[in-house]
This record gives C-alpha cells, sequence and structure tokens, in this order.
C-alpha cells in the first residue's frame, strides 16, 4: 500500500457543474507530495461528468504505455451514488473514490464516537459526546428510541446477534443491556473501576466480554447479570477488545479451574485486547492462558481478527498491524498511509475496512489492486464503521452518520 491518494471531500458536489474542480493529490512516502485537479468538462447525455484530470503533474519518467498525467475514470454505482477512479501513473498507485449515498444529520447534535447495525439491516445504534445513545431506522435516519440511563458520555454501543438487543458500555464503569424494542434497560453490570472502553459478544451473546480503563478485562454472564472472571488484568488501559475462533492449529491451553457452567461458547475462543502501553496480547478466552503478547510503536487503539489465525491491531500513530497467531513475533505486514491514529478495524469480505483521526476511511481486497475510499469526512476522525450486506455505515466528529452503497466488489 504504497502512496496513498486524497481528494477534496465534496468532489462528488464539485464536479456535478460544468467546469467544477476538485483537487487531488498523491503522498508517496518519504518523497514531495504530488498535487493536482480534476475538472468536470460538461455533463454527458446519460448525465455522468466528464472528468479530466489536471496536466500540472511533473512526471520524472515518461512510460508510453500510460500518459503522463492523472488517469481518471468516472462512473456511477447507484443512481446519485457517485464513484471516481483515480490512478496516478507515476507512483503507479489507483484508488476508488466512493461519495455518501446517504447523509444523517439529525440523530446526534455533536461528535459521534460509536454505531452499530443490526443482523437484519433494519437499525442502527450510536453514542454521542452530546451524552446520548440512540437507535435509527438504517434507511433513513430516522430516531426511534432514545437509551437512557449512562452517567456521562457512552464509550462503546453494539447489537447482540438477535439485533433485538444492545450491549453498552460507558464512563460511569457501567455495562448495560438494552430492549432495542421499547428502550429498556434490562440488565446492568457492575464491577469495573474504570470507564469501559469497548465490549465484544461471545457467540449467540449468553456471555459479553468488556474491556476497561482501569485495566482489565472481564467475562460476564448475561442471564444473572454477574461477572464470570478478570480475565486479563494488564495495568494499562484496555482500548479495544476482540473475541475469535481459533483455528484448530492454535493450542490455547488448558483452564487451570475448572470453567463455570455459565460460561457458553467461551471454549476454542481467543481474546485480543488492544493496551494503551504500546502491547497487543492474546490468549485464551476459556482457558485464560496467554498466546502472545506483541509490542508495537504506539499505543494500540483497536484490534480485529481477520480469519481462525490472522488479525489486526491499529496504534495512535497510525499502523495497522497484521499478526498471525501461530507466529507473531514479526507481522505479516504493517500498513502504514498517515501518522493519524488507527481509529477502527473491521474485518470485510476478503479484506478490511479501517478508519484514521484525518477522516480517511478505506476498504482493502484482497483480489483488488485499489483501494476503495469513503469520502465525505474533512480532516475529522472517522471513529467507527459498521456494514450490512453491500451497505457501509461510518460516523464521525462531525456529528454525521454516513451510509455508502458499495456495487459488486
Amino acid at each position: 500500500m504504497a502512496a496513498p491518494l486524497r481528494i477534496q471531500s465534496d468532489w462528488a458536489q464539485a464536479l456535478r457543474k460544468d467546469e467544477g474542480e476538485a483537487w487531488l493529490s498523491c503522498h508517496p512516502p518519504g518523497k514531495p507530495t504530488l498535487y493536482g485537479s480534476l475538472t468536470c468538462q460538461g455533463i454527458g447525455l446519460d448525465g455522468i461528468p466528464e472528468v479530466t484530470a489536471s496536466e500540472g503533474f511533473i512526471v520524472n519518467e515518461i512510460n508510453k504505455a500510460l500518459p503522463t498525467s492523472l488517469l481518471i475514470i468516472a462512473e456511477y454505482l447507484l443512481g446519485q451514488t457517485k464513484s471516481i477512479h483515480v490512478s496516478c501513473p507515476k507512483e503507479n498507485v489507483s484508488s476508488k473514490f466512493l461519495a455518501p449515498y446517504a447523509t444523517f444529520s439529525r440523530i446526534h447534535t455533536k461528535s459521534i464516537t460509536c454505531l452499530d447495525i443490526s443482523s437484519g439491516g433494519g437499525l442502527g445504534v450510536s453514542s454521542s459526546a452530546d451524552g446520548s445513545m440512540k437507535i435509527w431506522q438504517a434507511s433513513n435516519g430516522e430516531l426511534r428510541r432514545v437509551l437512557e440511563g449512562h452517567v456521562f458520555d457512552v464509550n462503546c454501543c453494539r447489537f447482540f446477534p438477535s439485533g433485538l438487543v444492545v450491549l453498552s458500555g460507558g464512563m460511569d464503569a457501567q455495562l448495560k443491556i438494552w430492549s432495542a424494542e421499547d428502550a429498556s434497560c434490562v440488565v446492568t453490570f457492575k464491577g469495573h473501576k474504570g470507564g469501559i472502553l469497548d465490549t465484544a459478544i461471545v457467540d449467540r451473546g449468553k456471555n459479553v466480554v468488556s474491556g476497561s480503563r482501569d485495566g482489565t478485562a472481564r467475562l460476564w454472564d448475561c442471564g444473572r447479570s454477574a461477572c464470570l472472571g478478570v480475565i486479563a488484568d494488564c495495568g494499562s488501559s484496555i482500548n479495544g477488545v476482540a473475541v475469535g475462533a481459533a483455528d484448530n492449529s492454535i493450542n490455547l491451553g488448558s483452564p487451570e479451574q475448572m470453567p463455570s457452567e455459565r460460561e457458553v461458547g467461551t471454549e476454542s475462543k481467543m481474546l485480543l485486547l488492544a493496551r494503551e502501553d504500546k502491547k497487543l496480547q492474546c490468549l485464551g478466552l476459556q482457558s485464560r492462558q496467554p498466546l502472545f503478547l506483541f509490542i508495537g510503536s504506539d499505543a494500540f487503539n483497536c484490534c480485529t481478527f481477520l480469519s481462525g489465525f490472522l488479525l489486526l491491531a491499529g496504534t495512535q500513530d497510525g499502523n495497522i498491524y497484521q499478526l498471525d497467531v501461530r507466529s507473531p513475533r514479526t507481522p505479516v505486514q504493517v500498513i502504514h498511509r498517515s501518522g493519524a491514529p488507527v481509529m477502527s478495524l473491521l474485518s470485510f469480505r476478503d479484506g478490511f475496512i479501517a478508519s484514521q483521526g484525518d477522516g480517511s476511511c478505506f476498504i482493502v481486497q484482497q483480489d483488488l489492486d485499489y483501494v476503495i475510499e469513503l469520502t465525505g469526512a474533512d480532516c475529522d476522525p472517522v471513529y467507527k464503521v459498521a456494514t450490512w450486506e453491500k451497505q457501509i455505515y461510518t460516523c464521525c466528529r462531525d456529528g454525521l452518520v454516513r451510509r455508502y452503497q458499495l456495487s459488486d466488489l
């Protein structure tokens, strides 16, 4: 993933009118940034703008097989949704920029810190710096329920696999379970001594895991609203947690004590902890036995499993580490596109979606030789990404939820 391409955040609007212009740039590591512009030369009969790239690019080496300026292919995806595929032959990079299909501005009034979409795709849940947590219609952003009960900010919220129940964690050190149907809080878990920063759901949701500023990760029994144990106590804030099914080749170790019969679905699972002290910790969820401890370049903000042995973790200084649990000492690869903090990582099809503190949000797929960039956020951090089938939702510091529609990848 060499030189990232960037584009003006409102490029889709700018290029709608004749002679409309949008800037773009290419950022090769260790080299000066290349700047250029896109210009609309008119709108075709099919409603698609004819776009050309600026000739202002200095090309040090001319390859006759490729034009010396940026190469542009503009295309519509679905109705009003536009994507534009841009290449910079000089750096041999290519990106497809995707504009939002819809933008929801009336859910929250301030920065939106977390969101999730229900398993059926019908509902969204989000939490905001305005202190609120809300459930809304995923198709149009229409408000459905307000979930009230946390003191102070809600840091994280997610749907259970049923899509009818929500799990949230707050700065009040409480974990809560809510009915999405009537907004009632059905369970409150207490035990953490610091704010809860992330959660994970085990299997169908009889057990859940939380990570906190108090340095502990805990396993909870939802049916009895009780703590089943402190899985890890690492003395450093746990910013992100992920639970994944382990490949058969991985030895998860054996628990020292007989697990409670209230533990459901914890066997053959791994727990991943993204820690503030620059450490990424992986252990057997049921065995509580360590699998590895990896030291990164900066605080780890987020983590996710890609498969039964591959995982991703993102740091405060912009590194995305891909590790193999079977040989975790050396990363499979380290992706670095900018120094902005990696805010979220999500496994998606044959790859992943990442968002960063500079407003960039991008999709990497194994079989694509270009990156898909989700545009619209103008330098505001994109805190979280959620997907449902071909739809991708993002939440941002600018207070907006954006919904993107993908064509067939």
